[in-house]
């Protein structure tokens, strides 16, 4: 196995990483593939995939990962693609302190305590990729979402500057911003939701319900909507152009949001997506 890339994707318990994980080994990379939970492990283990627990809130699981991937690979970790993360919903004033802390430790600090770990590999064998799966909300603000949205502009803004200070040492660092991708995600967003946001008593009560619609299922569906496959498209571009680009944009709607933020006053753009759903 010492002649195949090797590849940390974070986050396979199911939607795009689970996909892109399944898509790698398949082109012929070898995948180490994350999850949290142990019984998330034996489906990718059965595709041949060596998976591993790993938690972007616990260090101690992150650590373990690059000792076990360092030992299998004998220091060979030709790409990490941070993916796992969640989205936790609500009004920006609804929202508290620890709740907005838990969601950047896990869609912030873990995934940069997790690529300074494996920026030290790649700079000694002079060459990787970093990918991180952001999202068109590092991009565009949407109401309801402010932890989300904060926390990937926040890993925005990290992950660009990383690409300016790692040119010329043979490590490429790209974002892909996806707009609606069928996943897990919305479940996960549903009970994080009703666990943290005073949904009724709160003054956006009635917002709050339309919200519950929609996560739940019961809203009709976005016709936007793609598979984890446009992700993996532009993933595999990453991973292996020559001059890979600092970021995919994927869905209709997360190019459609960036051209108008770009084309549009500012205060016409934020009118404009205040009344979008």
């Amino acid at each position: 196995m010492a002649d195949r890339r090797t590849i940390i994707v974070t986050g396979c318990s199911s939607g795009i990483g689970a996909h892109c994980a399944r898509a790698l080994k398949a082109e012929g990379w070898r995948v180490f593939a994350t999850v949290r939970k142990p019984e998330d492990l034996a489906p990718l283990e059965a595709d041949g995939i060596e998976a591993l627990i790993m938690d972007y809130t616990r260090s101690e699981t992150i650590a373990e990962l690059v000792a076990t991937v360092d030992e299998r690979t004998d220091g060979r970790i030709d790409a990490l693609y941070n993916n796992g993360a969640y989205g936790q919903p609500g009004a920006v004033e609804d929202l508290s302190t620890d709740v907005l802390r838990q969601q950047f430790e896990t869609n912030v600090f873990g995934w940069h305590e997790l690529t300074r770990a494996i920026i030290p590999f790649m700079r000694r064998q002079g060459h990787g990729r970093i990918v991180q799966c952001s999202s068109i909300l590092g991009l565009v603000p949407y109401r309801f979402r402010g932890a989300y949205t904060a926390s990937k502009f926040a890993l925005e803004g990290l992950s660009v500057t990383m690409r300016m200070e790692l040119q010329g040492s043979g490590i490429h660092v790209s974002l892909i911003e996806p707009g609606p991708i069928a996943s897990r995600f919305t479940a996960n967003a549903l009970a994080h939701i009703e666990k943290n946001i005073d949904l009724a008593g709160s003054v956006h009560a009635v917002d709050y319900k339309r919200q519950l619609e929609r996560l739940s299922g019961a809203a009709p569906p976005n016709p936007h909507k793609l598979g984890p496959d446009a992700v993996y498209k532009v993933l595999r571009h990453a991973l292996t152009a020559r001059n890979p680009r600092p970021h995919y944009i994927v869905t209709t709607p997360a190019k459609q949001g960036v051209v108008l933020k770009r084309l549009l006053p500012a205060a016409l753009f934020y009118r404009l997506m205040r009344w979008l759903d």
